[in-house]
């Protein structure tokens, strides 16, 4: 039985023979306040599901600040014993830059993490293995 999320994602998503859980962060454009409520949500759903998920975080037009960067990466880490892979799409190279930076700093560099342009490719990535 299907379910969706605060952000509309229908959970779970099968694709290829696995489960993503999709964050849809993009398209806040400058609306912050908005994005941070939406990200807080999740994460209570997320601990809510009580499973482990391979997550794949949408950020395209969604305008990334550092004080954005540092809220995703504090709620990354409020739920980082729940995730088996993430995938983040709709970065910026230097936004990638920054927050690996700030994830290796808050010692979250032992979680499976990678960046994508493609969405397909990463849900095929997090659905690998």
């Amino acid at each position: 039985m299907s379910i969706k999320s605060p952000g509309g994602s229908t959970f779970p998503y099968y694709y290829n023979g696995g489960e993503i859980h999709c964050l849809k962060y993009g398209s806040f454009f400058g609306n912050h306040d908005k994005l941070m409520a939406l990200m807080k949500a999740e994460e209570d759903f997320i601990q809510s599901t009580n499973r482990r998920l391979r997550i794949w975080i949408d950020l395209y037009e969604t305008k990334i600040t550092n004080m954005i960067l540092l809220e995703l990466v504090q709620s990354l880490l409020r739920i980082k014993d729940q995730i088996i892979k993430l995938a983040i799409v709709g970065l910026s190279y230097l936004g990638r830059w920054k927050l690996n930076r700030i994830l290796k700093k808050q010692k979250f560099a032992s979680q499976r993490v990678a960046y994508f342009e493609d969405p397909e490719k990463a849900k095929a990535w997090l659905v690998s293995e």
